[in-house]
């Protein structure tokens, strides 16, 4: 039951690139359509893939805690 509850801590890790992927491909696309709003585009990228890091960091740690407890 253990290691059940350890692989579900390491979803986040396992989907973290797959999200990553995608709101990079849409933060492109959107530079390509409107280049002049790059800054912008890239500031709010950069937010969103660092939460998303974090909820990844986060799951990766609860799994290690439990794996080491």
């Amino acid at each position: 039951m253990e290691s059940i509850a350890i692989a579900l801590c390491l979803l986040p890790a396992a989907f973290c690139g797959l999200s990553e992927g995608l709101a990079t491909y849409k933060a492109v696309d959107a530079v390509a359509r409107q280049p002049e709003a790059s800054g912008k585009i890239t500031s709010i990228l950069m937010m969103g893939l660092a939460l998303t890091e974090a909820s990844s960091i986060y799951g990766f740690v609860i799994a290690l805690i439990m794996l080491f407890r």
